[in-house]
């Protein structure tokens, strides 16, 4: 059916409570393990003898890949942390050959070059004799970089200004050039971006006001304890090992610490079922599908900040998926093997133990994607073993994917391939300095400056702790997932095959509710928000404060949170997001109450809590939580 049929659209936004009960209420391939012989014996054992008649086809097209060809490309990715060389330099090109060929625009840089010049100058005569009206330029609100007073200080506030009007100058010349396609303009303003933050004013001693001070006033001390600092983190990057403060974080003693039974494993999975916290508890259990590139103890973190202890304490039976960290030798997983081991073993099982009741599902980023593919499936195949769906911060549509984009197009995923390949698997520190670099004045320099040159040490917390425990992503199943998710976008778009038959997200009955974060960079909330293009269902939307991982994270009591949340039957118009996010009103505090409500509102009576496992059925109690996978490096 027609996905843009106005029909499929979100209602006029409700006041909460949204989730009021009269509203209208998602086989492996063996392998061998990669040996530490060398490449090309490995190489010639995969794929024969390197010739041109015993190639390999591209993954994405009938193109012919010799494994010589990867091989190189394979160096070259370790050296450039992953990024195509091919990429960067088409985006480039691109850029450089429209901008030359445009003398009208070339006019209008000098133009404004030649005005913020005789602006800055003014500003500077000024100065000194406390005419200055004001700055030239303001930084944008989430440069956080020259908020201190210092800054405004003479000669200081001359360095800030000079720099962020140069940086304004470069987003309209990297901008705005007539016939260079959009995903090149985003790769080359990021690029230019990522240079001038080098050489921003607040990295270097003499050039930022707070560093300065400090280094005078303690004779250079900051500067000895920065050093120190850099050789520990040096030290535990070569060796391999957590940052400083992590050991503070163990799993299974200070995080994860919900008591519960490991009462399913698989090779991909192990399956949790937690302990009852209540003398009764709801009918309908809850199972909860995290990501496989993180450790599923983000939602089991500290006591305080459990949302597993909160919905346990609530009167919920609960399951989590602990996913495998995979190796070299899992290689050849793929995606269905992922739905198949993962979420569709986990639902038997969960049925299995409490008597074929319908299930609460809930998914979390990729683990949110994956549960939407596993509703679509049941729902074509008529099997009704969901009571909700749930998606945190997952995204259904990736045609405006956020950040990340800037990493996704075809060569750049051709040149991952084949560093995967060779790998057989995407490694833990390649994906780190991936968002790193989307989020380098947060995640790179600003922790320069804090670290290395104020020579001070942020306290370790239990969320970056566990965002230090990061997991890879076997070859097959990453390069699908790029491949038919992100660039082809093939589940919204109905091309998406569970078995041999396509599915559609039309086809999930099940009511929805989603949560979007307001700062999400991996999944921005609008895009999170297409979920009501694409449904026949009723959609619960709550928009959280705070980002991809914090906004989550938000149990009752912590502070400055906020959200919105607004229901729509699937026969209801549908509401822009802008519209839906002026007209729907704020409420104070954490998100969780209103959800676990919703979750309530559509559950059965409450029962004896039942047994943990079932070993009848074939699911005994194997291991205490958290279990071993989670615990695997």
């Amino acid at each position: 059916m027609n996905m843009n049929n106005p029909s499929h659209a979100n209602p006029q936004p409700k006041l909460h409570p949204a989730t009021a009960a009269s509203e209208p209420a998602i086989v492996p391939t063996p392998c061998n393990a990669i040996s530490s012989r060398p490449f090309t014996e490995r190489a010639i054992e995969r794929e024969g003898i390197m010739t041109e008649t015993n190639v390999l086809p591209s993954a994405s097209d009938a193109a012919r890949v010799y494994p010589v060809d990867r091989f190189l490309h394979a160096l070259e990715a370790r050296a450039t942390g992953g990024i195509s060389p091919s990429s960067a330099l088409l985006a480039y090109l691109d850029w450089a050959v429209h901008l030359a060929n445009s003398p009208g625009k070339q006019g209008e840089l000098a133009a404004k070059a030649l005005r913020k010049s005789i602006r800055l100058n003014t500003y500077a005569w000024r100065l000194p004799a406390g005419r200055a009206e004001g700055p030239c330029i303001e930084p944008l609100p989430q440069d956080r970089r020259f908020r201190a007073p210092e800054w405004r200080a003479f000669p200081f506030t001359l360095y800030y200004q000079s720099f962020l009007l140069l940086q304004q100058w470069w987003h309209v010349a990297t901008h705005g050039v007539h016939g260079v396609s959009r995903h090149h303009e985003d790769v080359i303003s990021f690029a230019a971006r990522q240079i001038l933050d080098v050489f921003s004013p607040s990295n270097f001693i003499l050039t930022n006001p707070l560093v300065f001070s400090k280094t005078i006033a303690e004779g250079g001390a900051n500067l000895v304890r920065g050093a120190q600092n850099f050789l520990e983190d040096w030290e535990r990057a070569v060796l391999q090992k957590k940052p400083i403060g992590a050991e503070k974080f163990r799993v299974g003693k200070e995080v994860a610490i919900t008591p519960g039974k490991v009462v399913y494993r698989n090779r991909l999975i192990e399956l949790i079922q937690y302990e009852p916290a209540t003398k009764t508890v709801h009918a309908e259990p809850v199972l909860i599908v995290p990501a496989w590139i993180m450790k599923y103890y983000i939602l089991d973190l500290s006591p305080e900040n459990s949302l597993v202890r909160y919905l346990v304490g609530k009167g919920h039976t609960v399951f989590m998926v602990s996913w495998r960290n995979p190796g070299a030798e899992d290689r050849d997983l793929g995606m269905n093997d992922y739905l198949d081991l993962g979420v569709m073993r986990a639902l038997d099982a969960v049925r299995a133990i409490v008597s074929e009741r319908a299930v609460h599902a809930v998914g979390y980023c990729l683990g949110g994607t994956l549960l939407a593919i596993a509703a679509a499936a049941l729902g074509r195949d008529e099997k009704d073993w969901l009571a909700s769906v749930t998606l945190l911060a997952a995204q259904t549509d990736f045609t405006e994917a956020g950040e990340l984009m800037l990493l996704i197009d075809q060569s750049q995923i051709a040149y991952l391939e084949d560093l995967m390949w060779d790998q057989g698997y995407l490694d833990t520190k390649q994906m780190a300095g991936a968002f790193q670099l989307l989020r380098s004045n947060d995640l790179i320099w600003s922790r320069i400056v804090h670290d290395y040159l104020m020579g001070e040490r942020r306290p370790m917390i239990d969320l970056m702790a566990w965002n230090a425990d990061a997991t890879r992503m076997p070859y097959r199943m990453h390069s699908e997932y790029l491949r038919r998710l992100f660039l082809d976008n093939d589940l919204a778009e109905g091309r998406y095959m569970v078995g041999d038959r396509h599915i559609a997200l039309t086809d999930i009955r099940a009511p929805i509710f989603v949560v979007g974060a307001e700062r999400d960079h991996v999944a921005p909330w609008q895009s999170v928000y297409k979920i009501n293009l694409l449904t026949d269902t009723d959609v619960t939307f709550l928009l959280t404060s705070g980002g991809h991982n914090a906004g989550i994270v938000s149990e009752p009591g912590h502070p400055r949170r906020h959200y919105r949340i607004a229901t729509h039957a699937h026969r209801d118009p549908y509401v822009a997001p802008e519209t839906w996010y002026a007209a729907t009103p704020t409420w104070e505090g954490s998100w969780w109450p209103a959800w676990q409500s919703w979750l309530a509102e559509r559950s059965g009576g409450r029962g004896k809590p039942p047994p943990l496992g079932r070993p009848e059925a074939g699911y005994p109690p194997i291991a205490e939580a958290p279990g071993s996978y989670v615990l695997g490096d």
